[in-house]
């Protein structure tokens, strides 16, 4: 049995958290083995990509250069995928991850609008060894709609960025989503039933397709 890696992206406030619950559960009781993973981010509290979150999320930060905070990105990203993903991926295992290298380019590529994006491109490719997902799910959200769900509690450093780059950011990832269609499946916004059912439904053939059904 092959393993998989299916990644969810989309802005801020898009519901990508509870999709990535939703689909776990179901996989899991069709017997699969799952592994859950976010990013920016660790596996355990304290962890070296947990301290990498805190710096990269708080609003004290806020004068972090772009290019200083696109390679703290990669840097977490780099020890995830070799302590974590390629691994799970070895063992059979589905690997679930909210946000990865779609984000970079989005977020610090068409969101930031300083760095070239076929340099971000770059640098994800050197971070990850090449790793593609076999499947990635957008969930698009307009983006002033999702500021406002996602900030409800409070805003943390990137999305206090303001609603023009995090327009920026949604029009970068439907340039990817349209750059890539067999990739990328562009999902928009619904009831969370009917998001979970559109995801199901390019996933399933992907397990049928991988010996996994």
């Amino acid at each position: 049995m092959s393993g998989l890696f299916i990644t969810f992206e989309g802005g801020d406030g898009s519901g990508k958290s509870t999709q990535i619950v939703l689909l776990a559960e179901r996989l899991r009781g069709l017997g699969l083995e799952v592994r859950t993973f976010r990013e920016p981010g660790g596996v355990a509290p304290g962890d070296a990509g947990e301290r990498i979150r805190e710096v990269l999320l708080d609003p004290a930060h806020g004068e972090l250069d772009v290019r200083a905070e696109l390679l703290l990105y990669e840097a977490c990203r780099a020890q995830l995928v070799e302590a974590h993903y390629r691994p799970a991926l070895a063992e059979g295992a589905v690997v679930l991850c909210d946000r990865y290298t779609d984000s970079s380019v989005a977020y610090q590529g068409y969101g930031r609008a300083v760095l070239l994006v076929e340099e971000v491109r770059e640098l994800n490719r050197i971070a990850t060894g090449g790793l593609v997902p076999d499947l990635t799910l957008l969930l698009d959200v307009d983006a002033a709609a999702g500021l406002e769900h996602a900030t409800a509690a409070g805003a943390d450093r990137l999305e206090q960025a303001g609603q023009d780059f995090h327009e920026r950011v949604r029009a970068g990832y439907l340039a990817i989503a349209a750059a890539e269609p067999d990739r990328v499946k562009l999902i928009g916004r619904m009831q969370v039933t009917d998001v979970a059912d559109a995801v199901w439904s390019h996933v399933e053939p992907l397990l049928a397709r991988a010996g996994q059904e």
